[in-house]
């Protein structure tokens, strides 16, 4: 279609196809005109197109003319993640999908956590499809980083001492080694049994049971600011309090390393739920934002 379908107010139910499937998805449409939609991508547990935070974003941003596409990411598969090059090709797919039915106005990407790394490897991949990306919880280091990081900031903030959170390091080398396929399993499950009781164990995500084959975490040592320095798009970060204490390098690394990006940090001053606080962000930039002129001051940095 050649122009926005401005007069379909229902939630549209289609499909994405992304080759090998066809992941079921929904797109909320505005009564006004469309003018920037926006695909979301998942968080790591949150895979599901229900999850609440994003029928929160269907609920708020099509009132400021913003179309939401949401859809279910692709099953994992032997209970590992979807690697990011796959899900970076999905969101991909998803904007084809998307672009059928809202015609031609700039569409962009609001990832969420997880999907905050995907997003910026599909806008870096695809430069002529994503307009701008809106990303919460986004996170300047590698997954393995920001969980050794996040993992010792729990133990902290539930009281446990530093030599608590020694151990929990100790701990999170040895699986780390043996998920990057560097290690034993035999041995690297002695190690886990052997801290298996401690009180903090619960806070450190360490699997209690490895799984039977090593190198299944492929994406642990994802560097996003080589991929950021590639996106040119205007991109909104936003991070919560919490969020910016489970993470070393808060969003410096991030903020500056897209040349031709535009972008932005955020404190929101509720105390919702994280996932609805970061909806209500979004919610908030397209109140109170012109996103037309947003998209246009990026345009024009290319």
């Amino acid at each position: 279609p050649g122009c926005p379908l401005t007069w379909l107010t229902a939630s549209m139910e289609i499909q994405v196809d992304v080759g090998d499937l066809l992941l079921p998805a929904t797109v909320d449409l505005p009564t006004s005109p469309v003018r920037g939609p926006v695909a979301v991508l998942h968080g790591a547990e949150a895979g599901q197109q229900s999850f609440f935070c994003y029928l929160h974003l269907a609920q708020v941003l099509p009132a400021a003319g913003i179309a939401v596409q949401r859809y279910d990411r692709r099953p994992h598969v032997d209970d590992e993640d979807v690697p990011l090059d796959r899900q970076a090709g999905d969101a991909a797919a998803a904007l084809n999908a998307l672009r059928g039915h809202v015609g031609d106005v700039p569409i962009g990407l609001w990832g969420f956590s997880q999907g905050a790394w995907a997003a910026p490897l599909a806008a870096a991949r695809h430069p002529e499809q994503v307009a701008f990306l809106i990303l919460v919880s986004s996170c300047g280091v590698s997954p393995a980083k920001q969980m050794r990081f996040g993992t010792a900031q729990q133990l902290r903030r539930h009281g446990f001492a530093a030599a608590d959170i020694a151990e929990l390091n100790q701990l999170r080398a040895v699986v780390e080694e043996y998920l990057r396929g560097d290690g034993d399993r035999t041995a690297a499950q002695m190690v886990v049994d052997g801290y298996a009781d401690r009180d903090w164990f619960s806070l450190g995500c360490i699997p209690q049971h490895l799984p039977e084959q090593p190198g299944t975490w492929c994406d642990m040592d994802f560097e996003p600011v080589p991929v950021f320095a590639q996106v040119s798009c205007p991109t909104h970060h936003q991070v919560t309090p919490r969020a910016r204490e489970e993470e070393p390098a808060g969003l410096t690394s991030v903020v500056s390393a897209g040349p031709g990006s535009t972008s932005f940090r955020t404190k929101n001053p509720t105390r919702r739920r994280a996932g609805a606080r970061a909806a209500w962000q979004a919610g908030w930039l397209a109140r109170w934002h012109s996103l037309t002129g947003f998209i246009a001051f990026g345009r024009a940095r290319r």
